[in-house]
């Protein structure tokens, strides 16, 4: 018995490819668009283990509310997606700000860009609004917690494991198909359409020779990093930013399912205070993806917060 195919969303303002040279890297990006004299680009980053086309369905709903005007680009981070560079056993948080700021200066190096960041795109440009906050705009978080305080005795035990792990090759499953594919995107977020997955799994994974349908993440993604988070360092950063800040959640998210008791919310929000210039906004049915639950929703809050 055949099964009736799972229609696919469709793209109304599609992307344009884009590779630039960034570092030892040929970084992919997603862009919509062109730099226009006197209206700042919007440069959205993805979170870990995503792809720069995770923004599509926000871009979609952003040409809806204001026109295709917007220059909007969306990296892969090195690592994920298309973007390539030499073969590494581990990846470190500062190539993630250097990444951003060589990106940057190749789009536009004397306009600042309003910024926004998911997940772990979220931390990385908090922290780069901070040390570099003449090219930041308007910065917005989306679900960018940072991670539980750590102390210098947990030093020993961390390297041990990292050192550990790269005896052996780390591994990512591979999908018989894209169907696989979107059900894997579906049981992590259930909220997400039926026809978003399916159009995700095709940006998010790609058939190999054997077959089947492999995701477009280095698996060294996985291996434990040997450095430790320092939150004094990071709040440092946080205290510099100067561009105003929009923090976005989902009313879905537990923060507990992370990290227990180790980090708790009030944590977060006392970390928050810090940035001198910071508005809060808070989706109704949405989980930490809130750019794929309700990219309407945060369409508009972007647009009355980025003007």
């Amino acid at each position: 018995m055949s099964t009736q195919p799972i229609a696919e969303y469709q793209p109304t303002r599609p992307a344009q490819p884009r590779w630039l040279r960034v570092r030892t890297l040929r970084m992919h990006l997603h862009e919509w668009g062109q730099a226009t004299p006197g209206m700042p680009s919007l440069v959205l980053l993805h979170g870990w283990m995503d792809v720069g086309a995770s923004f599509q369905f926000v871009v979609d709903e952003l040409a809806a509310l204001e026109g295709p005007g917007r220059h909007v680009v969306a990296p892969d981070w090195r690592g994920f997606g298309l973007t390539t560079g030499p073969a590494v056993d581990s990846y470190w948080f500062p190539d993630y700000l250097a990444d951003l700021d060589t990106l940057l200066d190749a789009l536009d190096p004397a306009a600042p860009v309003d910024l926004v960041g998911h997940s772990m795109g979220g931390n990385i440009a908090m922290s780069y609004a901070g040390v570099r906050p003449q090219r930041v705009r308007r910065l917005v978080n989306l679900e960018g917690f940072g991670l539980p305080a750590t102390s210098a005795s947990q030093a020993p035990s961390r390297l041990r494991r990292w050192l550990d792990e790269l005896r052996e090759p780390p591994l990512l499953r591979a999908y018989a198909d894209l169907p696989a594919v979107a059900e894997r995107l579906r049981k992590t977020n259930p909220r997400l359409a039926a026809d978003m997955a399916q159009w995700l799994a095709r940006q998010w994974a790609r058939q190999g020779d054997d077959g089947r349908w492999h995701l477009q993440a280095d698996p060294a993604h996985k291996r434990s990093n040997p450095v430790l988070y320092r939150v004094e360092e990071v709040l440092a950063a946080w205290a510099a930013i100067t561009a105003p800040l929009l923090w976005v959640e989902g009313d879905g998210t537990d923060m507990a399912t992370w990290w227990g008791h180790r980090y708790a919310r009030e944590e977060f929000l006392q970390r928050l205070s810090v940035v001198p210039d910071c508005r809060r906004a808070r989706l109704a049915d949405a989980g930490h993806m809130l750019h794929h639950d309700q990219p309407r929703a945060l369409a508009e809050r972007l647009l009355d917060f980025l003007g």
